[in-house]
């Protein structure tokens, strides 16, 4: 065989070896793994012919309950449309039989935009390893627009949304720097009216399971009878975010790193910042507002967005930082 037909086999079998999935009879190849958890995996994939690149979240479903968490992350996709929230482009459900222990398994495919920078998470590793901090007007500017997209999930009607899982891995870049909000797995309505201890239970469980420890409110911790847990939950996870906005990292990853209780540390409500820290002291006091152990003592979406918009302005005219 000649080196044209070894050239043309070959490439032939790079492309039956990669992974091939479908979603409404069109196929994307799967060129690499970007992320996996407990609950998904989510691939960097090239559609057939145009080559176009996409991200797939495959959700395998032992259970019908799976299938049901996973149908309803894709409903809140579409009725959460937002430029700061990752839109769901397509998705399927498919068949793979039953598994040994005898559940149907079905596999749920969405088909999400692909953003070359990653995360927030991804832009805060690199700059603490240069130990370069963003500008407080830069760090203002992200927060603001990621505010802009946790009240689309706050002031939906006729049932407020909470994003239960705010952080830096959950925050796409787009490559303008515009900031999107994803995986709305851990999305849910968000008043809820704990009436009997059944009922806490069931929602620390899903707050251990859901909600990332060191960006987790102190009211999920230990759920009380008789408490009413709403969207503030997200607004402590918001403070968390500001402060890696700031210092790379949250106040509690920190105490986490050295191995000390997390749960113990958010529940004491001491916050630290650096003592060298180049940001002004209204940037710190909304970190604080934001982090009060009682959730009726936080603001609501609206407010810290508004506390915000005064401080870029203030800065902007005093030009700080």
């Amino acid at each position: 065989m000649n080196s044209l037909g070894w050239s043309i086999l070959f490439k032939m079998g790079c492309i039956c070896s990669r992974e091939c999935i479908e979603i409404n009879n069109v196929k994307y190849y799967v060129l690499d793994n970007i992320d996996g958890g407990g609950f998904s995996t989510i691939y960097l994939v090239e559609q057939y012919g145009s080559k176009k690149k996409f991200a797939v979240k495959k959700m395998v479903c032992h259970a019908l309950e799976d299938q049901k968490i996973a149908l309803q992350e894709i409903e809140y996709h579409s009725m959460l449309t937002h430029p700061n929230i990752l839109p769901c482009l397509d998705h399927t459900l498919t068949d793979k039989g039953v598994d040994p222990i005898l559940h149907n398994v079905t596999v749920v495919y969405m088909l999400l935009p692909y953003y070359s920078l990653g995360t927030i998470e991804k832009d805060l590793k690199m700059r603490e390893k240069m130990s370069f901090r963003m500008k407080s007007v830069d760090v203002l500017k992200l927060f603001i627009q990621i505010c802009e997209g946790i009240k689309v999930f706050h002031n939906y009607r006729p049932t407020p949304l909470a994003h239960r899982d705010i952080k830096p891995s959950n925050i796409l870049l787009a490559a303008d720097g515009t900031p999107v909000i994803m995986d709305l797995g851990s999305v849910s309505p968000a008043i809820v009216f704990i009436k009997n201890s059944a009922e806490a239970q069931k929602l620390q469980d899903y707050a251990s399971s859901r909600c990332t420890i060191t960006y987790r409110a102190p009211e999920l911790f230990n759920v009380e009878v008789d408490a009413t847990i709403d969207q503030r939950t997200d607004i402590w996870s918001l403070g968390c975010l500001l402060f890696a906005l700031c210092f790379y990292k949250s106040p509690f990853d920190y105490i986490h790193e050295k191995g000390d209780s997390v749960a113990l540390a958010v529940v004491s409500g001491r916050i630290n910042f650096p003592n060298e820290s180049p940001y002004p002291e209204s940037i710190h006091n909304l970190i604080l507002d934001m982090l009060k152990i009682d959730p009726e003592e936080r603001p609501f979406i609206d407010e810290v967005k508004s506390k915000a918009n005064a401080i870029l302005t203030e800065i902007d005219s005093d030009a700080v930082c």
